[in-house]
């Protein structure tokens, strides 16, 4: 079985590092960290495949990260899912403005953010995701 890629949390909410947590690390090598200024120190040894980020966080917000990140050869094309309580379409332009590759609104959808993260690692839904998807699905009468 091939590695898992590695997605990188910053949020300074645990509970929120939880919820990545529950729905992420049956598929992906999950690291996390609850300050920007810290994930800035560790992304050398945790080289991610992709970033979730919160934006509004104490003594580094995630455009200031994101803005450090893109400066960066190492981090520069890694993907970004930006994560914020702000459901305003304003909002996500700005933030993909800033450099983030996705923008999702607090609280998460589970398998929106699996199915998004999935999409920026270019690889499909883990088939066992796929088929709990669908058996929750109501059945589709075509006649």
């Amino acid at each position: 079985m091939a590695d898992k890629k590695t997605v990188f949390a910053i949020d300074d909410l645990p509970m929120d590092l939880a919820v990545f947590e529950n729905i992420l690390c049956p598929y992906y090598d999950l690291k996390i960290s609850t300050s920007a200024p810290e994930a800035l120190s560790l992304l050398d040894d945790i080289k991610p495949d992709l970033i979730i980020l919160d934006i509004e966080m104490p003594s580094m917000s995630g455009f200031e990260f994101l803005h450090e990140i893109r400066k960066l050869p190492r981090t520069m094309s890694t993907p970004v899912i930006v994560v914020t309580a702000h459901d305003d379409e304003k909002f996500a332009v700005h933030a993909e403005s800033q450099g983030a590759n996705k923008t999702l609104t607090k609280p998460v959808n589970p398998s929106y953010l699996l199915s998004q993260v999935s999409d920026l690692l270019d690889k499909k839904p883990p088939k066992s995701k796929l088929e709990e998807l669908f058996s929750k699905m109501p059945a589709i009468n075509l006649d």
